[in-house]
């Protein structure tokens, strides 16, 4: 399999995957201004701070108001991990490969990227709510779509792969902003509003009614053990690993068995800690620093499958020429800086009673 069909294929489910989590974030902040009391704050600077974006944002704006967050994480060409943006990408990625994926997905991504663009030049946010559905909706159909109509060869394995990465990571980003930016203070731990932003985000992750089929009561440990510990529920980060590293294995085939490739024994042992480990010793060591580590790690396993993968020996590169070949090279290079989105996207809240673990010394 060629590495710039790889490439492509690993990044248009990466893009999809990442323009459902965007509008999945800015749900949060939706739901909770529906049901937080009269008089309570509003934050919005959680949700540039999940996709790593901060400063690029305070860049260009003095201050984190709803409307520019919203205009910023879905119509802004100019930020990286805006809904738009993604989009975009995805259908670029999706273009160079259409004579490797089915016509059906094409048109999916197609029909999800004029439906974006469409949105972007009306900017109407009468009915953003509605529009962040459907963001997520159009995802959820792709997903099918490729499931239904793409052998599950080599090609599907790298879509897979990219998929379960793209969303443990972002299953971690917003816990982590959670726990560390959306409480308004220490003291309204355990109080209505704790619990509702709670709600807010096990519906954000679409894991709200799972949850409730496992546990009784809204808990920050309980919430955190089923987004981290799940072995069933398809957005945790224990049951994205475990398909990543099953498409891993698929794409390493028998060869690597004996001698695993560097991306195997990074996704392996990331996988195989996670497997072990229990909630007591997460909480013992720090929930942030656990989640902080987590998207470092997740990072440091996307180097590896490009190195594995993507990237073309030294020599072959030196030797490269011509415009096409450029045009590959710098798509491939644009895509594997989109891996590499910023993990500082919290801050310890000094002081904090919530008894998850102990707080980053500076």
């Amino acid at each position: 399999m060629l590495s710039r069909v790889a490439d492509s294929i690993y990044w248009l489910n990466r893009y999809i995957e990442r323009a459902e989590n965007v509008a999945r974030f800015v749900e949060v902040n939706l739901n909770l201004l529906m049901d937080n009391p009269v008089g309570v704050a509003q934050q919005w600077e959680p949700l540039i701070a999940v996709t790593g974006d901060r400063d690029v944002f305070f860049q260009r704006y003095d201050r984190a108001t709803a409307e520019r967050v919203l205009d910023f994480l879905t119509f802004d060409q100019k930020s990286p991990n805006s809904i738009l943006s993604c989009v975009r990408a995805a259908r670029e990625n999706a273009r160079s490969v259409r004579e490797t994926i089915s016509s059906e997905m094409w048109e999916q991504v197609n029909a999800f990227y004029l439906q974006v663009e469409e949105a972007a030049q009306a900017k109407d946010s009468r009915d953003s709510y509605a529009f962040y559905s459907e963001v997520k909706m159009a995802s959820h159909r792709f997903a099918g779509v490729m499931d239904a109509t793409l052998s599950w060869n080599e090609s599907w394995q790298f879509g897979q792969l990219g998929r379960m990465l793209e969303r443990a990571d972002k299953t971690a980003r917003i816990l982590d902003v959670k726990y560390f930016l959306l409480l308004p203070s220490a003291q309204e731990v355990g109080t209505p509003i704790d619990n509702l932003q709670w709600i807010a985000l096990l519906k954000s992750a679409s894991a709200y009614e799972m949850y409730r089929k496992t546990e009784q009561i809204i808990s920050p440990a309980g919430v955190a053990k089923f987004l981290i510990l799940d072995a069933q529920f398809p957005r945790s980060i224990k049951f994205c690993l475990k398909w990543a590293e099953d498409a891993l294995r698929q794409i390493a085939g028998v060869s690597a068995s004996s001698s695993p490739l560097s991306s195997q024994r990074a996704l392996g042992r990331l996988r195989a800690e996670l497997e072990y480990i229990t909630l007591d010793e997460i909480f013992q060591g720090g929930l942030h620093q656990f989640l902080d580590d987590f998207q470092l790690r997740l990072n440091t396993v996307g180097d590896c499958i490009y190195a594995d993968f993507i990237a073309l020996p030294t020599e072959a590169t030196e030797k490269t020429a011509g415009k096409a070949s450029n045009r590959v090279a710098s798509k491939a290079a644009t895509n594997k800086a989109a891996s590499k989105t910023t993990n500082k996207t919290t801050k310890e809240v000094a002081g904090s009673p919530i008894a998850l673990g102990a707080q980053r010394q500076s």
